[in-house]
């Protein structure tokens, strides 16, 4: 029991990440957001964390195929916040401080939880870093004004986030919307400058024929000159890939799609300043299919960018 409530701890930690060494130790922190009060179909993915952080064991003691490193070592787990489990304004309230905290500190990436955690977690990088470009996979566009009738939830954080000057508009991409949406949430991005790259838009596309679709989103992440954070809800690859989500949408991303544009993307010079991964719901997974694919999805990212840091600082600082 906690001064919020009960909160969903466990005892893993990401790659068997060391708790509590000195934070300038380590770049890469995680925590998890152990929270589902906002979903709007399944629940339980106030236990996606802990699944992940489960599913990162497998890669403890190993090198990425593509980057041949290993973040391990170079990461904090701070466990799961201690947070109001069951008012989304409560723990708002209290993830936002708390979020902005860490980030001044270590390069974050954030297990949840549902969707509707990226919308403190923006705000909380957007007081850090100023508007940012997002890198959105997602097989929703989570652009409604209002989603059954609450004024927020997990399918809104993009529409407020627009709404709130928290993001650069022309700077948000979307990668994998694919669900039935009215046309003024589906298309409300590209409306607003941004891009929108959806399912049936990659469908038979993998390998290098990716390239010419990283390179064009990285030139409009780059463009807008701004600090880049990257949202990935897992329900973005097809639940043959992924059947442990909250919202399962059918003709989504294969896991190896997925791998080849965030290797490409996020082994740029381009400023990524945190990474998100969301709406794992173990209870609906099989064989931790979706927990594996997050945590590796998650350990990519992670590997990418320190082959970037490394790649900067071996050119004296520059990219």
């Amino acid at each position: 029991m906690t001064p919020h409530g009960f909160a969903f701890l466990d005892q893993a930690s990401f790659l068997a990440s060391a708790h509590v060494p000195p934070a300038q130790a380590a770049p890469f922190g995680i925590a998890g957001i152990a929270w589902d009060g906002a979903v709007t179909y399944r629940p339980g993915a106030r236990f996606g964390p802990a699944a992940i952080r489960q599913a990162s064991l497998m890669l403890c003691d190993a090198t990425h195929p593509l980057f041949d490193l290993s973040p391990a070592g170079q990461i904090v787990d701070h466990g799961n916040l201690a947070l109001p489990n069951t008012s989304l304004a409560a723990l708002r309230a209290a993830l936002e401080p708390r979020a902005e905290a860490l980030l001044r500190t270590q390069h974050m990436v954030w297990l949840g939880g549902d969707h509707s955690i990226t919308l403190s977690l923006l705000r909380a990088a957007r007081a850090v870093h100023g508007p940012l470009a997002v890198l959105h996979f997602d097989a929703h566009c989570d652009t409604w004004s209002d989603h059954f009738g609450e004024p927020s939830g997990h399918g809104t954080w993009v529409y407020e986030a627009m709404q709130e000057g928290l993001v650069v508009p022309s700077a948000f991409v979307q990668i994998g919307i694919r669900s039935a949406a009215q046309r003024a949430a589906r298309e409300y991005v590209a409306q607003r400058g941004g891009r929108i790259c959806t399912a049936r838009e990659l469908r038979g596309r993998d390998g290098a024929a990716l390239d010419p679709l990283i390179t064009e989103i990285a030139a409009r992440l780059r463009a807008s000159g701004a600090p880049v954070y990257l949202s990935f809800d897992i329900d973005c690859l097809d639940p043959a890939f992924a059947p442990g989500t909250g919202t399962p949408e059918p003709g989504g991303l294969a896991t190896s799609q997925a791998l080849t544009l965030l290797e490409g993307l996020c082994a740029l010079d381009l400023p990524f300043v945190g990474m998100d991964c969301v709406e794992v719901a173990p209870a609906y997974d099989h064989a931790e299919l979706t927990a594996s694919a997050a945590a590796t999805l998650v350990w990519t990212y992670l590997c990418a960018r320190l082959a970037a840091m490394q790649a900067q600082r071996a050119h004296g600082g520059r990219p």
